[in-house]
C-alpha cells in the first residue's frame, strides 16, 4: 500500500494554527508544535477572562459611584441602601456613567437616598414617579433658560462657521449650502 501524507489538508490545518499564533513571543509563532499548545492555552485564557473582566468593570463601576457618593457626604453601601429604600432601580453602570458625566443628577439621587434613609421606609412606586418628574421638570427648565441666553445672542457678529454650529444644534435643515444671512434668518 501507498503512503498518503495529507498534502494540503495538513498544509491547511498547520497555517491555521500558525495564524492564530501571530504575534506570540520567540518559537510559539514559528513552530507548530509549540504554536498549537500556545494557541489551545490561549483559548483557555481567553475564556476564563472574559468572566473575569466582568467582575472588574463591576469593581470599577462601584469605585465611581464610591467616589460620587464621598464628595456628597455619605457612604457607597448607605447610598445603594438609600436607593433600595427609595425603590430606585438604577444599575451600576448607570449610575457610574451618572457620577462621571451629570455630577448634578448624581446629587439629586444622594440626596433622595438620603431622605430614603432617614424616613426608613419604602417609598411606593408614585412617590418614585413624582420624584422622576421633579428632576425632569428641572431638566427642561434649564434647557429653557439656554434656550433664551442663545436668543439674546447678536448671530451678525459671528462667524459661519460659528453659525453653522448654532443651526446644527438647532437641527436646521440644509445649513451647510446656505449663506450667513439665510443661516441667521432661519436660526431665529
Amino acid at each position: 500500500m501507498t503512503r498518503v501524507k495529507g498534502g494540503t489538508v495538513s498544509k491547511n490545518r498547520r497555517r491555521k494554527v500558525l495564524k492564530q499564533a501571530k504575534g506570540y513571543f520567540g518559537s510559539k509563532h514559528r513552530l507548530y508544535k509549540t504554536a498549537q499548545e500556545q494557541v489551545f492555552h490561549s483559548g483557555e485564557y481567553a475564556y476564563r477572562d472574559r468572566r473575569t473582566n466582568k467582575r472588574n468593570f463591576r469593581k470599577l463601576w462601584i469605585t465611581r459611584i464610591n467616589a460620587g457618593c464621598r464628595e456628597n457626604d455619605i457612604s457607597y453601601s448607605k447610598f445603594i441602601n438609600g436607593l433600595n429604600i427609595a425603590g430606585i432601580e438604577v444599575n451600576r453602570k448607570m449610575l457610574s456613567e451618572l457620577a462621571i458625566d451629570d455630577a448634578v443628577s448624581f446629587a439629586e439621587l444622594v440626596n433622595v437616598a438620603k431622605e430614603a434613609l432617614k424616613s426608613g421606609k419604602k417609598a411606593s412606586s408614585k412617590e418614585v414617579v413624582k420624584e422622576e418628574k421633579k428632576v425632569a421638570s428641572t431638566k427642561n427648565e434649564e434647557k429653557k433658560e439656554t434656550s433664551k441666553k442663545e436668543e439674546t445672542k447678536d448671530y451678525s457678529k459671528m462667524t459661519l462657521a460659528e453659525l453653522k454650529a448654532v443651526a446644527k444644534e438647532q437641527g436646521v435643515k440644509g445649513y451647510s449650502t446656505m449663506k450667513k444671512e439665510e443661516l441667521i434668518s432661519n436660526i431665529k
